[in-house]
């Protein structure tokens, strides 16, 4: 049911692919690639891959490759291919409008892909961006968002988290914050969020002393 919601918080976490990056393609191509290489099956891969590191998505779906150099050598590729990458509508005028240490970015990439995916995009680099380089277990598990939070000096509570996957909104809850799910990757039914918005235009922030007010129009109501 659409509605128009209002928080107040500390401090926004954003996950990046699918977030503010629309990466979709570039991500699918690189597992698809991958699996036609090692002869297997593309389509199951792609189903899980989104929003987890790529150590991770190895380890699930094929154990016999999943070591740090397969995942080095993937992601090496992955950073390499920015055709048919794109912001998120709504992401620059969003970010904009919030200080720089009031915002973080907690990502299933390694850190140096989601610096080229934001500059090939032109948004910002918030100087807290907790990548797959800085987490023992990463999404669903929450400790990227609990680092983030601990990074800007804000409680877990008092943050709020926007995710496009099943497994970052999980993170997310986990670690006892509000979410919005952004419905681009996965239809809202499937990502677990309270709240989902189809993209980051009905979202508005305003940065104050008491906190940061966020609006939006017509999100869905799980």
């Amino acid at each position: 049911m659409p509605a128009d919601l209002t928080w107040r918080c500390d401090a926004i976490l954003f996950d990046m692919d699918g977030t503010l990056v629309d990466s979709t393609v570039a991500v699918e191509r690189q597992w698809r690639r991958w699996a036609v290489r090692h002869g297997l099956d593309p389509a199951p891969i792609v189903a899980v891959a989104h929003g987890r590191r790529t150590l991770d998505t190895l380890g699930v779906m094929a154990p016999h490759l999943a070591s740090h150099e397969e995942a080095e050598r993937f992601d090496a590729e992955e950073a390499a291919d920015s055709e048919g990458v794109v912001a998120v509508p709504g992401a620059l005028a969003l970010l904009a409008g919030l200080p720089l240490n009031r915002w973080a970015i907690v990502t299933s990439a390694k850190r140096a892909l989601a610096e080229a995916r934001l500059l090939s995009v032109r948004l910002p680099v918030p100087p807290v961006v907790v990548s797959a380089d800085d987490v023992n277990r990463g999404k669903p598990a929450p400790e990227g968002y609990l680092l983030a939070a601990q990074m800007l000096g804000a409680r877990p509570a008092s943050c709020l988290v926007l995710e496009d996957t099943p497994a970052g909104v999980a993170a997310g809850l986990d670690a006892g914050m509000q979410v919005i799910g952004v419905a681009r990757t996965y239809p809202a039914a499937m990502l677990g969020a309270p709240v989902c918005v189809p993209d980051l235009r009905p979202v508005a922030a305003t940065a104050g002393r008491a906190g940061i007010d966020v609006r939006i129009e017509n999100g869905w109501v799980g």
